[in-house]
């Protein structure tokens, strides 16, 4: 099992200063890798609600661009993979995405895992002026151009969203022949994409047998596409609400004591490429607060 965190970005931790130095901090933990998040503002009264029927954290309001974030952790750290759960990829056309990551991947020296998602959040949509309808197709030829940068000399593409003439386009990032793609999303349809065209699957903690059957439509879709499901790699993303006290069973998936959600991430977690991500910016809002649960879920996953 590999274990991440987040790069600290949200809330009391935007600050440069201090998420350079709590990047170092993690990394010198021993973890595998850091991950940065997307979020371009936070609605005072969102009329769809937020996940789950709850109040949107307000820290979500403020925050580090996720890029550059993810830049200054490859500055500070020397080890650790660098990526994100997700990068809202279609906020920007994909030649600029594919520009700005590949410069991220020579940064870090080969480093970095592109982790990217739809969103859910129709005001972020509207305020980049993105429609929101259609974006499942926007994304297929998000990571058709992606694939034309990355791995074609001379570039070229033609689709229905964007065009790209037969072009220099250089350099291409030091990971050949391409970073790592990682697409989120817990519908049948998103999972389905995981499978055809991925190279894994950024997921969270859940209830196993939701875990289970949302699964299974990845590996059917890469059997389908002749590709090796055993191949695909998964992050468990959980959001953990951490307990002194032990909890109901049914919800140790994102609230219990720290051996309580460890145990479920480690039923979770059953290939050797799986990998943890827990994400500490909701749980404490200091900084040495949160180092000593890294601390405390590192020793207790490894």
């Amino acid at each position: 099992m590999r274990i991440g965190f987040s790069v600290p970005q949200f809330g009391p931790f935007a600050d440069p200063d201090r998420t350079a130095a709590m990047c170092a901090a993690l990394e010198a933990l021993g973890c595998h890798s850091l991950w940065v998040a997307d979020r371009l503002l936070a609605p005072i009264d969102p009329p769809d609600g937020y996940l789950g029927g709850q109040q949107m954290p307000a820290r979500y309001g403020t925050h580090l661009d996720p890029l550059l974030a993810l830049g200054l952790a490859a500055a500070v750290t020397e080890r650790v993979r660098l990526g994100s759960s997700t990068l809202n990829a279609l906020w920007q056309p994909p030649l600029v995405l594919a520009r700005a990551l590949t410069t991220l991947d020579l940064i870090s020296h080969g480093r970095l895992d592109v982790g990217i998602g739809l969103g859910w959040m129709r005001e972020e949509y509207e305020a980049a002026g993105v429609p929101w309808k259609g974006r499942g197709a926007r994304l297929e030829e998000t990571l058709d151009v992606l694939e034309a940068v990355w791995c074609g000399d001379p570039v070229a593409h033609t689709g229905p969203l964007w065009t790209i003439p037969e072009s220099t386009v250089l350099p291409k990032p030091l990971q050949g022949p391409r970073p790592p793609i990682l697409l989120g999303g817990f519908t049948p349809y998103a999972l389905e994409r995981v499978g055809r065209r991925a190279d894994g699957w950024l997921a969270a903690s859940m209830p196993l047998p939701f875990f289970h059957a949302l699964w299974a439509v990845a590996v059917d879709a890469a059997e389908r596409a002749g590709r090796d499901p055993a191949g695909l790699r998964r992050v468990f993303r959980v959001n953990p609400e951490v307990t002194t006290a032990e909890v109901d069973p049914a919800q140790t998936h994102h609230r219990g004591t720290v051996r309580q959600i460890c145990d479920h991430l480690k039923q979770m977690c059953t290939a050797r490429t799986d990998e943890v991500l827990v994400d500490l910016q909701l749980t404490t809002d200091s900084p040495e607060e949160f180092l000593d649960l890294a601390a405390a879920f590192t020793a207790e996953l490894a």
